[in-house]
């Protein structure tokens, strides 16, 4: 009972956490902040999904993939955030407001 419990409490926070992202990724204005929207609230929620999922499942072997799961989801995260970073500064997306000192300018 109170293993179901924790399970539950992990998995619903988790998928709050993803909810928020989806509407943080449509309400966003800009490129970068819906970036922002889609590494840091949904890693931590799909984490929290995999965490719930990994105490329900009371040390089966299916438990190794969801720790796998995670922690690929925890390296590639950041690494597709940085390239399409890159990829939108490339493009000369950002506004003008967007950034205070353009730190990849050639040198003046």
């Amino acid at each position: 009972m109170i293993v179901d419990v924790i399970s539950a409490v992990l998995i619903l926070t988790g998928s709050l956490l993803a909810f928020t992202a989806a509407i943080g990724i449509v309400r966003f204005p800009d490129t970068l902040s819906r970036m922002h929207a889609a590494t840091k609230p949904q890693t931590f929620g799909m984490i929290l999904v995999l965490a719930g999922a990994f105490v329900r499942l009371e040390g089966h072997v299916d438990g190794g993939m969801l720790i796998l799961t995670g922690l690929f989801a925890l390296i590639t995260a950041p690494v597709v955030a940085q390239r399409v970073g890159r990829l939108v500064y490339r493009e000369q997306a950002l506004g003008k407001d967007v950034v205070d000192e353009d730190e990849f300018a050639p040198p003046r």
